[in-house]
């Protein structure tokens, strides 16, 4: 359980990630993304006023303040423009994992490097025939000789070459009685020998991109797993803050396009007036805020719920659902309030429009959102295994 900050405090915290993340923008991180440079200038930026260590616990580096206010890092990053999806993975699942669960070696090895930016872990679940069936994976560490040798594939995986290891799901086998077989976290570091990656091409414009990775017998020591016999509830603590912190970013994108098409409607004058003026543009605008206002509280309610201990597991689906619905709402009225010049790369919308869509699929889809909803908060039956 983490130690909640005031709300005073909290408001002066987010006015001071604001300040800085208002000094990179959109223009930033559409170059890093023609670059390819991870936009690494705003994360250590963000390492250095200790914004992303502010959920690391005190005694590794971090704030000690939880998820509540990790998640309004990633509201300001993306509300400046600069929707970094690393926010959601590296200090948010990684970081949660091996704070709850790692060794103490473990633990001072990663989370002080996560807390300052200067280190980064990705995250390894995805596999092609596996989809969201976690249960169903197929990569597996066999232990030989007092290593787990790793061997499967890996699909869909952001960011490996801006990572310094990867926290890798995959079905142990053969360890020591203390450590029964099934689903296990692995670090991996990304320069391991037989671990190969192929970047997948896809449509939308990020400084992070995605991954096919091939394990060919890959050696990690026996040390290597998080959490030891915890098993898969290593992965579940990790799960829910990706959600919560994804629905932030997806706020943060409302609030960038919301704004920016406000102001265009009440500068932009079309037969002697501003064309905000007329209800076709005022309405969807004021749908999309009224969208963006129900997302964000819920987004709060499960940063606060599992900043308290509490599963938060609901509350996590549906904070991701109702930012996924937001954000498409959102981002669609800025495009058609700004007619033609919201396709224009200048204004700094349709370059997020790949974005918004594939937060739909990932990290989880709004289908699977939905079943995990239907199942846990109104008792209905599985559809799904």
């Amino acid at each position: 359980m983490s130690q909640r900050a005031g709300v005073d405090e909290l408001a002066a915290f987010r006015q001071s990630v604001r300040q800085l993340c208002r000094e990179f923008g959109h223009d930033y991180y559409l170059r890093t993304s023609e670059q390819a440079g991870n936009a690494r200038e705003l994360w250590h930026a963000l390492g250095a006023m200790g914004a992303l260590g502010v959920a690391i616990p005190e005694e590794h580096g971090g704030g000690g303040q939880g998820i509540e206010a990790l998640a309004i890092v990633a509201e300001e990053v993306a509300t400046a423009g600069s929707p970094l999806m690393l926010i959601a993975l590296s200090p948010a699942v990684c970081a949660t994992m091996l704070a709850h669960h790692g060794s103490p070696e473990q633990r001072a090895e990663w989370l002080p490097g996560l807390a300052d930016g200067s280190r980064v872990l990705g995250f390894a679940i995805t596999e092609p025939d596996a989809g969201s069936n976690t249960h169903n994976i197929s990569t597996r560490a066999v232990f030989d000789d007092g290593d787990w040798v790793i061997s499967g594939q890996k699909y869909y995986v952001s960011h490996v070459d801006n990572a310094d290891a990867l926290v890798v799901i995959a079905n142990a086998e053969g360890g020591p009685e203390s450590l029964p077989p099934g689903p296990k976290a692995f670090l991996v570091p990304t320069d391991a020998p037989g671990l190969k990656r192929t970047e997948i091409k896809v449509e939308i414009i990020s400084p992070e991109r995605q991954y096919s990775l091939f394990f060919d017998d890959v050696r990690v020591p026996a040390d290597a797993v998080v959490g030891g016999a915890d098993g898969i509830r290593v992965l579940f603590t990790g799960l829910n803050p990706e959600r919560i912190l994804s629905a932030a970013l997806l706020n943060g994108i409302s609030r960038y396009a919301i704004d920016k098409a406000a102001a265009y409607a009440r500068t932009r004058r079309v037969w002697g007036v501003p064309i905000g003026a007329h209800q076709a543009v005022a309405h969807p605008l004021a749908k999309a805020e009224t969208a963006l206002a129900g997302a964000r509280l819920l987004t709060q309610a499960a940063a606060e719920a599992y900043d308290r201990g509490e599963t938060g597991g609901v509350a996590a689906a549906m904070a991701k659902l109702a930012a996924s619905d937001a954000v498409s709402l959102a981002l669609d009225a800025a495009v058609q309030t700004h007619g033609g010049n919201g396709m224009s790369r200048e204004y700094g919308l349709a370059t997020l429009s790949g974005l918004v869509r594939l937060f739909r699929i990932a990290p989880v889809s709004s289908e699977m959102l939905l079943n995990h909803i239907a199942h846990k908060a109104l008792d209905l039956p599985r559809s799904y295994g």
